[in-house]
């Protein structure tokens, strides 16, 4: 499999053998990398981390996934991209001197445009509608905990269905036959070209893409997968109306028990907001008297809770996409 000079903007841009391929190599690199096996595959790159919205696990594992393979990395949040210079400009000079671009921010379009004038591969570290590189990690930790293939899986997102995890992990499903269905209130939509799009491919990989707005319709999930209600720079005003709709939507031990499976994940992309321990958590309860928890600490912190593995997977699934599209 040749992904050498590809970029990594969707996964909608990639096939089932294709993302098969990554999901592979990331587990080899992970082996690798337990067994202290130096990698060499990024030797003498440079590549430019740009950060328009903040970041733990995406900057962390970019920077030493990149270091793991030899490369050399500039992080970078106080460009003048979009501001006193155009995104065309600025792609010409990050191709004039680095080898790839990351990007992770707001519109799709920015990726988009980063390829287009760059000439060098430019992956997505996440942007308003996407988050491809959270969705490899998604994957391989599902691997790694359920004894079935892919495409036996049954996995189920619960809450907002306007979600960019949610719409990422769709496209994901329908190319790989992963049974996905989203579970939220009907104050929050589904984009239906999203929708659409993700049917269309679950035609060919033989998967179902279902939405529902009944919170008890979970039975049969291997997954149950949420997201945080308002997500990074959404307006808090936004608080009191996602909370009076998603909360019935809460992820808890009664909903992990109506999927009939006492084997059955629970997964988040992370940050999570599962008890006050977060200054954002105590200032909407004490201030406003909101609740914004969207799972419940028992669920976060039981045995049936892989969040950490699946954070860890973020390094080892990204080292996969770069070694792919930029290595040796």
């Amino acid at each position: 499999m040749n992904l050498k000079g590809r970029s990594f903007l969707t996964l909608l841009d990639f096939n089932k053998d294709e993302i098969r391929y990554m999901l592979d190599l990331a587990h080899e690199l992970k082996a690798k990398k337990k067994k202290g096996i130096q990698g060499e595959e990024l030797k003498g790159k440079n590549i430019v981390l740009v950060f328009d919205k903040s970041s733990t696990r995406t900057r962390c594992s970019f920077e030493v996934a990149a270091m793991d393979e030899g490369a050399h990395v500039t992080y970078l949040t106080n460009s003048h991209m979009n501001k006193k210079e155009s995104i065309e400009d600025t792609a010409k000079v990050f191709g004039r001197m680095y080898d790839a671009i990351e990007y992770r921010g707001f519109g799709q379009d920015i990726v988009e445009d980063l390829q287009k004038y760059s000439g060098v591969p430019v992956w997505n570290g996440l942007t308003d509608v996407d988050h491809p590189t959270q969705v490899l990690a998604d994957f391989m930790t599902m691997e790694e905990h359920i004894d079935k293939k892919l495409d036996e899986m049954k996995l189920t997102f619960v809450g907002d269905l306007s979600d960019n995890v949610m719409y990422a992990l769709m496209y994901g499903s329908a190319i790989m036959g992963v049974d996905f269905k989203a579970v939220g209130p009907k104050e929050t939509v589904c984009d239906p070209k999203v929708l659409e799009v993700s049917q269309e491919l679950a035609k060919k990989s033989g998967a179902t893409i279902t939405i529902s707005h009944d919170p008890e319709d979970v039975k049969g999930s291997d997954v149950i997968y949420t997201d945080i209600w308002v997500s990074m720079g959404e307006s808090e005003d936004l608080y009191p109306v996602r909370v009076n709709a998603l909360s019935p939507y809460k992820v808890t031990t009664k909903m992990m028990k109506d999927t009939g499976n006492d084997k059955c994940l629970f997964m988040h992309c992370l940050p999570a907001y599962h008890d006050f321990e977060t200054s954002v958590a105590r200032d909407m309860r004490d201030r406003l008297g909101l609740d914004i928890r969207e799972v419940e600490d028992e669920v976060f912190r039981s045995e049936n809770s892989v969040v950490f593995d699946e954070a860890e997977n973020r390094m080892h699934s990204i080292k996969a996409v770069m070694v792919a599209t930029l290595g040796r």
